[in-house]
């Protein structure tokens, strides 16, 4: 039998405080999602006495919740293929050629990961105010793409640079050329990192807020964080279907997590063990 480890003991209880922390809430929110507003004033967290979807019917329906998460989704699927087909390329490059500028390059896109996004949000508006890109999916693309490049190019650089110099090598002598070594060997061998790269960009652009809400004015065009933002409001808010509309916010992103945690832990403990 293996010997009792107090340390083990400590790790594991920490692991279990931390997983009740980050959960907690969002079990909390689940519950009174099903609950009025006088049940949630009156008994937080205690469970609904009489469980009702009608909160979920009418965020979905009066928060023009389905067009918001369509626009979301559009936007979102858009940027994902972009930043993932132009970052992996500009991170191969990068990565794996030998160029006199690669450096320079990747100090570029590093840049591009310290500008806040507040900052150039005055002068992206007056911008594509100017061609006619304010109150379109295709202006909330653009910057997204944008934003989301710099971490895609940094770390798929990071799995490219990693690969076996004997693998490029090998290839070059049976005749391959750049692209068929970058699509059918380096990009297969660097899943792992398009499954993280994708996940963060997914997530980021799906919970983005500030240039959604400052780009589009039409209702039929805003994206679902701008349309949860409808249920606060300066004088009243009706917390059980603000909660409810969360809950299918969060729906997306906690299936998509799901679906694709095996990679995700692969790909973030990718390269930790050399040898």
């Amino acid at each position: 039998m293996k010997k009792f480890s107090f340390a083990k003991l400590l790790i594991y209880i920490f692991l279990l405080f931390m997983a009740v922390i980050y959960l907690a809430p969002l079990f909390w929110v689940f519950n009174v999602s099903f609950k009025t507003n006088a049940e949630i004033f009156t008994a937080p967290f205690a469970l609904p006495q009489a469980p009702t979807m009608e909160n979920f019917t009418f965020a979905w329906t009066a928060g023009k919740l389905g067009i918001a998460t369509l626009n979301s989704f559009i936007v979102c699927a858009i940027t994902l293929a972009l930043s993932m087909m132009f970052g992996s390329m500009a991170a191969f490059a990068i990565g794996r050629l030998r160029w006199k500028f690669s450096k320079l390059a990747m100090t570029y896109f590093l840049v591009g990961m310290m500008i806040p996004v507040h900052c150039v949000m005055i002068p992206l508006f007056t911008r594509f105010a100017k061609v006619s890109l304010t109150n379109s999916l295709i202006g909330l693309v653009i910057p997204y793409l944008t934003f989301s490049l710099p971490v895609t190019i940094f770390i798929m650089a990071g799995f490219f640079e990693g690969m076996p110099n004997e693998l490029i090598e090998s290839a070059c002598i049976d005749g391959a050329t750049i692209y068929q070594i970058f699509f059918k060997i380096c990009l297969p061998l660097a899943k792992t990192g398009l499954f993280v790269t994708g996940l963060m960009t997914f997530i980021a652009n799906w919970n983005e807020l500030l240039l959604a809400m400052v780009f589009i004015s039409d209702d039929m065009k805003k994206t679902l964080p701008v349309s949860l933002s409808k249920f606060v409001g300066p004088y009243n808010t009706n917390y059980s279907q603000m909660f409810a509309a969360i809950i299918i916010a969060i729906i997306p992103t906690i299936i998509v997590y799901c679906a694709f945690s095996n990679q995700i832990v692969d790909g973030l403990t990718a390269g930790a063990v050399k040898g």
